[in-house]
Order: structure tokens, then C-alpha cells, then sequence
């Protein structure tokens, strides 16, 4: 066997050289890296690919040439590799290149583990504790044998123990946590593409997810995943082997690994597999989304390995593809055709993004995105929101350019709440903050946008809303002008995106926050500032340390208690604030009011939403769910208390 990772270097320049071939699923390509070397530095260079090689065998020697495909310009297309025993030459670009064998990994890749004290990282998984589809062999799998299959070899460093100092009442992280904790842990790496990666076991998430890839926002993404040991522990033959999926799942992002049936938004889009993407036998799809089957033919189905197509982007796409912090996930802000209504439709649902006749410049733009039946009930799942990626928006800017959002956070379902949609519950809503995302603001000047949505359904439906027009107004007067800067800011977008953090790295856009509320307070987009103040420290707010140790800030009622009540009064009047945002915002102020130690207050706050939302006329059947939910919460803090 001649296949594996080959090294060399000719002068100045050294080559990392993959040779796929023969051996476990070999691809039939040769790929390789280049580095320009300078002194005691290594500087990236370009990359190529031969997808088609001849390959002869002649006693010990092989000869493998072909086309080249390069990431720079070069007259030397043609790449000629000859081995014997270990040993050989690579003709490329102009340079002969002396190579010897590596490594039978074709890439190799740190991975550091830390894990929140309480719980317990996934070791391995027997594939033959449960039935498994005819032709995959029994093996012992760890997240580092997944990736060996793969041909990948992951060097895991010694595990972390995170203690925890001051913890709360429970170890929930929210996504500000998180993107603070990866600030915090990374400080100890440069903001440079490197092959290593981050994963910490947290407890649980607030929006009880099993799993993200959180680091999706700078120029250095796809360094850092999280899994929630409270959502996937368990000793049972499944519950580890669905921790083994969801390890290996996450870490897949920070290859830069789309979900299955989002390739065809990646750039270049790459064409999807069967049922649009979701009947992909991967690491990398939702096992209860599988189609045919749905997660028992999954199961059944699946040999624990990632398709042709992923195998060859993790073996052979260029460097900047795949290794961490290098292109961006999705490899960028590429633009998109707008979404297509399908020329047949017969799911019986309909899509409808909606939003306020007007924003502010500078005001974060909000759509409320509503799905509902047509014709006869319809099951399907609750994901509506577009950070969990079954649904997403594209945004047409005044210039023509069409963009698609892409959140700063995006989270791993992986199971999915089916909801009922019949004349009890004709619709389900959801608040979307869409105005920031991995690429900065999207609304940055004033103009008329239209923004489309499309969602997956859950049996594979692409359901495509009309255009809703946005209008972003021009400032009236100075004081317009100041407050949009305050409020357009990169560091101010994450905090609009994350409702708020405690993080040194987001220290100016915090300041810029307490100076719009400081100078400009009567303005009505003020309120917007003090929702991000009030929810921020109305929860307590978690903290790892450099030297690797959990502090926990407690929640500061007092000052949630004096913003959110502000944003409650300008809300009811101005009408800025979105309903399902300010549904939110009262629950929390509720809850900041309980913990001040009066739940009569907190009650009343309850009974106000109520009262609110009747005097703006939704209807009936969402203001019944509004009432219970009032009396839930009350319930709830009532035993908190």
C-alpha cells in the first residue's frame, strides 16, 4: 500500500503531499499543501488537487500523474508523483520535490478536551452492541478511530478538568457564556489557521441543544464545539452511541462540514445527496430527520462513517477549506441566487416572513416568521428559528446583491419536537434578530430590502415565503446619525445577537451601549440598549478563567429589574419592540422581580403582559397561549422561590 501522508521540500518551499489510491475507500486523487519557509517561519502558499491520476505499478515503483488543479496561477499544470518503498520525488508547479512517508493519516490534528467538573467525556462505543446494517464490521469506536477512518488522525491532548467557583443553581450556558469561553480559552492559540480544535463538555445548554460549533463569528472560525453531557449521557448501548455521533458531528463543523441537506449553500454549492440531502447515510445528518425512516432506519442503515463526498473534502480540500480558523464555515459570504418557490408545492404548509413598516438606522431589524397549514392538518417539526438552520434567510440589499444570514451562534438539533398544525393551533411564530450575523451587519445603509425565507420541512419540503419588504429609514438629524454608530458597531451586533455577555472582548461595544443610554436615553432606540443591559444582568453569567476554572457571576435583579421595566413602558407605547420579544423580555422581568424576593410583583408583571397583548388585539387562539404561559411562569417562580 502507497497511500498516506508524503513530505518534502525543495529549498524554500515544502510540500505536504496525500497520496489516496489504494488502501480503506481510497478516492483516486492526489493532493498536496505548499509552504514558502523563510528562516524559522512557514507561510501558507497554495494548495492542489489531481482528481483523475494514471496510476502504473512497475515491480516497487509506482507512477501516479495527472492535471493538476491549483489555488494559484501556474504554466506547470501536469503533477508526476513516483514512489519506491517509502521514498520518491513529486513534480509540480516547476519544482521537483525529494518525498518521504509521513504518515498513513493524510492530515493530523490536535484536539483538546476540556470538561466542565460534573461530567464525564464520551471514551468509546462497541459498534457491535447493537444491530448494525450487513457489511460494517464490529470495531471499537472513539471519536479519534471515527476520524482515522476517515483518514484523519486526531492527537488528543491530556483531558481538562474544569472546577467550578461560585456556581448557581444550576450549569446551564447560554451562548454568550459560550463565545466568552472560547475567547478566554483561545487566548492561548495565535488567530491563524492551525490544525487543532477545541471541545468543551459542558452541562447542559439553555435551549437544551446536544451540541454546536460555537466559534462562527471572526476571522478565524471553526476552532471551538461544545457537547452537553446533561442531553446525551447515559450508559446504554445507545445513549453512547449517540454521544459518539454527536462528538463526532460537532468536530465535522470545525472540519467545515455543512449539514446534509445544506451543502447547496455552501460556496461553491455542492449538489445534494438523496432526499434533498437528508437520506445521506453521515456523520454529518440528523439522525430523526433520516429519510426513509426516520432515526430506526437510520440506525439501521448507517456503517459510522462520513460519504464519498465529505471523505474527499476532509482528505483533500485545500488547506484553507478545512484546516481550523482558516475559511470561513461555508468558506463565506458568497452570494446567493434568491429562494425559488418550488413549481409544485403540495406539503400544505405555507411560510410568511413579516416585519414592522419601518426601522430606524441602526435599529436591529427583527422579522417574525409564522408557518401555518393549508387545507388538511399537517405534522411537522418546531424548528423554526433560523440559528437552527431548517430554516433561512436571504436578504436582497438595496444594491441588488442578494446575501445569506448567517447566525453568529448556530445550533445542533439533534431531535425535533413535532408539532400538530390544525384549526387548535393553525400556526406556530417565531422572533428572529436578523440584522447580524457571521458576515457583520446586514442592514448597514438606508433603503428598501426584501427578505425571503425558506424552510425544510420534516419530510424534506423546501417551503419558500413571498418577499417581505424592509425599510430602513434615513437619520433625521444628528442625533439619528450618533445613534446609529453607537448602535452598528461589529462588537454591538454580537451583543444584540447573544442579548448581552459579560466578555472583555466585547468590552467597547458594551460601552457603547451604557453611552447611547447615558447621552442619547430619550431616543427611541435606546430601548433596544437597555433590553441588551437588562437581560444580561438579570441571569447570572459564567466565566472560564485562564487558568481553566468555572466563576459563575450572580444574577443582578436590581439592575434587570431597572432596565427591563424600562423597555416594558417604551415598548407598550412606541410599538418598536417586536411581540414575541417583548413576551420575553416581561418573562425575564418577572423573573428578576422574583428574585428581589417579591413574587407579588412578579405576578403582577404576569398579569400585565396579559393585559398588554389583549389591548393590541392578537388573537384569540394566541392569546390564549400567552395566558397560560403567564401562568406558568408564575408557577414556576413561585417554586423557585
Amino acid at each position: 500500500m502507497i497511500s498516506g501522508l508524503y513530505q518534502g521540500q525543495d529549498g524554500g518551499s515544502r510540500l505536504e503531499l496525500r497520496v489516496d489510491v489504494d488502501g480503506a475507500r481510497p478516492t483516486g486523487r492526489v493532493s498536496g499543501d505548499l509552504f514558502s519557509v523563510a528562516g524559522s517561519t512557514t507561510t501558507y502558499a497554495g494548495s492542489f488537487v489531481v482528481h483523475s491520476p494514471t496510476v502504473r505499478a512497475e515491480g516497487e515503483e509506482a507512477r501516479i500523474a495527472g492535471r493538476g488543479a491549483f489555488t494559484f496561477d501556474t504554466p506547470a499544470k501536469d503533477v508526476t508523483v513516483t514512489l519506491t518503498g517509502g521514498s520518491g520525488t513529486a513534480e509540480l508547479a516547476g519544482r521537483v520535490y525529494p518525498v518521504t512517508f509521513a504518515s498513513p493519516h493524510f492530515r493530523q490534528v490536535l484536539l483538546e478536551v476540556d470538561s466542565v467538573v460534573g461530567t464525564v467525556p464520551f471514551a468509546s462505543y462497541p459498534t457491535s452492541a447493537l444491530p448494525t446494517p450487513a457489511g460494517c464490521p464490529p470495531r471499537e469506536l472513539s471519536v479519534a478511530a471515527a476520524y482515522a477512518e476517515a483518514g484523519i488522525g486526531l492527537t488528543v491532548a491530556e483531558p481538562g478538568v474544569i472546577p467550578a467557583d461560585g456556581s448557581g443553581a444550576d450549569l446551564a450556558w447560554d451562548d454568550a457564556e459560550l463565545h466568552h469561553a472560547m475567547t478566554q480559552q483561545f487566548s492561548v492559540f495565535a488567530d491563524a489557521p492551525a490544525w487543532r480544535v477545541w471541545l468543551l463538555v459542558a452541562s447542559r445548554h439553555v435551549g437544551g441543544y446536544r451540541g454546536i460549533m460555537f466559534d462562527y463569528n471572526d476571522a478565524h472560525q471553526r476552532q471551538g464545539s461544545a457537547v452537553f453531557y446533561d442531553a446525551i449521557k447515559g450508559d446504554s448501548p445507545q445513549a453512547q452511541r449517540a454521544q459518539l455521533r454527536t462528538y463526532v458531528h460537532e468536530l465535522g463543523h470545525a472540519f467545515n462540514l455543512l449539514h446534509s441537506w445544506q451543502k447547496n449553500l455552501g460556496s461553491p454549492p455542492q449538489p445534494l445527496g438523496p432526499e434533498g440531502g437528508f437520506g445521506d447515510l453521515s456523520w454529518m445528518n440528523y439522525v430523526q430527520n433520516y429519510r426513509p425512516g426516520g432515526e430506526p432506519g437510520y440506525w439501521a442503515a448507517f456503517p459510522f462513517q462520513f460519504t464519498d463526498a465529505e471523505l474527499l473534502h476532509l482528505r483533500h480540500g485545500f488547506y484553507r477549506d478545512v484546516a481550523m480558523g482558516a475559511n470561513a464555515f461555508g468558506t463565506g459570504a458568497a452570494e446567493i441566487a434568491p429562494f425559488e418557490r418550488p413549481v409544485e408545492d403540495l406539503s400544505g404548509l405555507r411560510l410568511e416572513v413579516r416585519a414592522k413598516e419601518w426601522f430606524g438606522f441602526g435599529e436591529p431589524v427583527v422579522v417574525e416568521l409564522k408557518l401555518s397549514y393549508t387545507g388538511e392538518p399537517r405534522l411537522t417539526h418546531s424548528h423554526l428559528h433560523p440559528d437552527t438552520e431548517f430554516t433561512q434567510i436571504a436578504i436582497t440589499q438595496p444594491s441588488g446583491r442578494t446575501v445569506l444570514y448567517r447566525p453568529m451562534m448556530r445550533h445542533c438539533v439533534d431531535h425535533s419536537a413535532e408539532v400538530r398544525l390544525d384549526p387548535g393551533n393553525p400556526a406556530m411564530y417565531r422572533s428572529a434578530y436578523v440584522g447580524h450575523g457571521r458576515e457583520g451587519h446586514y442592514f448597514q445603509q438606508p433603503g428598501e430590502y426584501l427578505v425571503r425565507g425558506q424552510y425544510i420541512a420534516a419530510d424534506g419540503s423546501r417551503i419558500v415565503s413571498d418577499p417581505c419588504l424592509v425599510r430602513v429609514r434615513y437619520p433625521a438629524g444628528a442625533d439619528d446619525h450618533r445613534v446609529a454608530e453607537l448602535m452598528l458597531g461589529e462588537e454591538q451586533g454580537k451583543l444584540f445577537s447573544l442579548l448581552g455577555s459579560d466578555s472583555p472582548e466585547l468590552r467597547a461595544g458594551n460601552e457603547a451601549l451604557d453611552e447611547l443610554i447615558d447621552r442619547y436615553g430619550g431616543h427611541p432606540l435606546a430601548v433596544y440598549a437597555r433590553m441588551v443591559k437588562g437581560l444580561n444582568a438579570e441571569r447570572e453569567f459564567k466565566a472560564i478563567t485562564a487558568g481553566k476554572r468555572l466563576r459563575v457571576r450572580p444574577p443582578d435583579p436590581k439592575q434587570g429589574v431597572e432596565q427591563l421595566s424600562a423597555v416594558a413602558r417604551e415598548a407598550a407605547s412606541d410599538g418598536l419592540i417586536d411581540n414575541i420579544t417583548l413576551n420575553m423580555v416581561m418573562r425575564r422581568l418577572a423573573r428578576a422581580e422574583a428574585r428581589q424576593g417579591d413574587l407579588g410583583r412578579a405576578n403582577a408583571v404576569m398579569d400585565r403582559m396579559v393585559t398588554m397583548f389583549e389591548e393590541k388585539g392578537v388573537n384569540p387562539i394566541v392569546l390564549g397561549q400567552i395566558r397560560r404561559q403567564a401562568e406558568l411562569t408564575k408557577t414556576a417562580l413561585g417554586a423557585e422561590s
